[in-house]
Formats: structure tokens, C-alpha cells, sequence
């Protein structure tokens, strides 16, 4: 970039392309932890270019998924932490690519802000390259907008989208779920990226405190709420790689309710025992401190189930086996019966 570039009619109108400069400069390093094979280009272009590695992929087909982190952002910015959100956004994404079997290959950020604080800029990125690392794939560019007048200037937003591979045939298909089938489990690290706008009101937290201390959660309030979404991807590989799983459910927003039956065919239902799901105490500490009923906690958050793979009952022990060997807590969350595209809670 050339140094000569500034416009003094610009950052009267409240936009300092300098400061976009030094961002650029600042996150590079954060940026290039995330290099893996098949990255051909460098921050700073106009495009990000990948390589595919194709070997042994017959039919390579191309998965992508964007999102965002939602109004999680209210916690960071209340917090003053910035460093974290950025794993929330690349997990948001990465969660959905595995869900059809590909494997996340890029990723590209966009963070829309009030005012460019070079430093704040470079810990937001800090946060998705940190997400890119864990789960195996480049950060092969992204955008900084500052838009003065649109957003307040210590506010921002952040989204991301991802691509990534698998090969045809090796696509998971929920036509493959049958009777007799089983769930299991992959927990949570907390309520994610989901519910926030319901999470902000029961707690308040425009009007009180968040670094207030909680025996059940064991920490603050604003550190449980702000954990980042946890990344599946190199577990659910792992699973991927030795057993035949028939199809995956990423719990986001909606809940049991709404992701379930998306990886379900219209001959099945899934039968889970509630007392089964081993509950995060934030949850509890939702439904009591905001009256929820029980149903709307279910169709609300993950209650501290993040994914579900859905295997063959000969498979199951194997499928613990990895996911416990990778350091996962996973376990038998319910079974497949005959029914009609739905979740049942008992």
C-alpha cells in the first residue's frame, strides 16, 4: 500500500484510511498463523486465492457456509474484549461445512465498524484466525468497512463465510438414518452464538453488572456468557475418517426443536430422554432467573449439546472411542425410531 494514500476531506467525514493501514498491518501476524498448504495469497489483495488439493477426492464438490456472531457482540463490547468473538464467527460457519462431511479448506472475515481502532481491529482478528487455526483452515482475506454515522463508534459488527470440500459420494445423507440408529452427543462450552437477544433481558445486563461472581456458573457472568462457541471440525474428522455416520445436527438457534429434525429423514423421528442431556448450569440459570418454560429452553438454546452424530448401533462404541481419544466428553444423548421427521423429548 502506498504510503502517499490520505484524505483530509475523508477523515473530516469521519473515515481515516491510515488507520485502515495500520489494522492491515497489525493483524498480519495473527493472519499468517492460519497458512496451511494450498494458501497462495497474502493479505492485502483484492481476492483471496486457495489451491485445492485433490488427491483422492473423485468428485470434489465445494460446501459453504456463512454467519455471524449476533448480538453476542453486546457482551464484548460491555466487556471491553474483543479477542474471542472472532472464534464465534468462524465456528458458526465451520460447525455448519462439517455437518455435510466437507472439510472447511478458507475463510474471509467482514467487520463493519463505527470507528477503526487499529488495535481493536487486530484483537477482533486476532479471534478468527485463532478459530481458523483450531479448525484447520486458511484465513485468505476479509474486509474492514468503517462507516461512520451508521455504527456508534465503539460498536461493530462481524460475520464470516467459508468454503469447504468433500467428495460426492462421501456427502452425509439424512435418507441413510434409519430405526434403531443412535445419537450421541458432542457438549457444548456454553450457549454459543444463539439466544442472546433472550439472554440479554433476563439477565439485564444493559442495567447491571456482568463481572458479578456466580457459585453456580463458577466464574463471572460476562466470561461464561462470552466463551466461544466451540469448534467440532477436527473431531468430527477424526470420526469422519474410520466410521460410517449418517448424518450430523448442528444445534444453533432454534434449538432440539428446529436443528434435530434437519438431519432426519420424513420415516424417522429421534426419541431423547431430557434427564439424559447433561444441562450446562448457565442454562438452569436462564430458565430460572427469566421464568422460561422448559419447552422454550429446548427450542431456544443448545442446552449444552453444540452437535449430534447419528451412527448405526454397531457403531457407536468405535464413534465414542474417537471423539473420547480427541478429548471429547461425548455420549449417547437417543435413539432413531419410526415417526415422521420430528424430535421428542420425554
Amino acid at each position: 500500500m502506498s504510503n502517499k494514500s490520505f484524505s483530509e476531506s475523508y477523515k473530516a467525514a469521519g473515515v481515516d484510511v491510515t488507520a485502515g493501514y495500520k489494522a492491515v498491518e497489525l493483524m498480519k501476524a495473527h493472519v499468517a498463523k492460519t497458512m496451511i498448504p494450498g494458501m497462495i495469497s497474502d493479505i492485502g489483495g483484492f481476492g483471496g486465492a486457495f489451491e485445492m488439493d485433490l488427491t483422492g477426492i473423485e468428485k470434489p464438490c465445494l460446501v459453504s457456509g456463512t454467519d455471524g456472531v449476533g448480538t453476542k457482540l453486546k457482551i464484548a463490547f460491555m466487556m471491553d474484549k474483543h479477542d474471542t468473538v472472532g472464534i464465534d464467527c468462524v465456528a458458526m460457519c465451520v460447525n455448519d461445512i462439517i455437518c455435510c462431511g466437507a472439510k472447511p479448506l478458507l475463510f474471509l472475515d467482514y467487520i463493519a465498524l463505527g470507528k477503526n481502532v487499529p488495535e481493536k481491529v487486530a484483537d477482533i482478528v486476532k479471534g478468527v484466525a485463532d478459530g481458523c487455526v483450531g479448525s484447520g483452515c486458511a484465513l485468505v482475506g476479509g474486509e474492514t468497512a468503517e462507516m461512520p454515522g451508521f455504527y456508534p463508534e465503539d460498536e461493530y459488527d462481524l460475520a464470516g463465510f467459508s468454503v469447504g470440500v468433500v467428495d460426492k459420494k462421501r456427502i452425509l445423507n439424512n435418507d441413510n438414518v434409519k430405526p434403531g440408529d443412535v445419537m450421541i452427543a458432542l457438549p457444548s462450552s456454553g450457549v454459543h452464538s444463539n439466544g442472546f437477544s433472550l439472554v440479554r433481558k433476563v439477565f439485564d445486563i444493559e442495567n447491571k453488572p456482568l463481572d458479578r461472581f456466580s457459585d453456580v456458573l463458577g466464574k463471572t457472568l460476562g466470561e461464561t456468557l462470552l466463551t466461544p462457541t466451540k469448534l467440532y471440525v477436527k473431531p468430527i474428522l477424526a470420526v469422519l475418517d474410520q466410521v460410517n455416520v449418517k448424518s450430523i445436527c448442528h444445534i444453533t438457534g432454534g434449538g432440539f426443536y428446529e436443528n434435530i429434525p434437519r438431519a432426519l429423514n420424513d420415516n424417522v423421528k429421534a426419541v431423547i430422554k431430557k434427564e439424559d442431556v447433561k444441562v450446562l448450569p448457565i442454562f438452569k440459570l436462564i430458565q430460572q432467573e427469566g421464568n422460561i418454560p422448559e419447552r422454550d429452553m429446548f427450542n431456544t438454546f443448545n442446552m449444552g449439546v453444540g452437535m449430534m452424530l447419528i451412527v448405526a448401533a454397531n457403531d457407536v462404541d468405535k464413534t465414542l472411542e474417537i471423539l473420547h481419544a480427541q478429548g471429547e466428553d461425548a455420549y449417547v444423548v437417543g435413539r432413531i425410531e419410526a415417526g415422521s421427521k420430528e424430535v421428542e423429548l420425554l
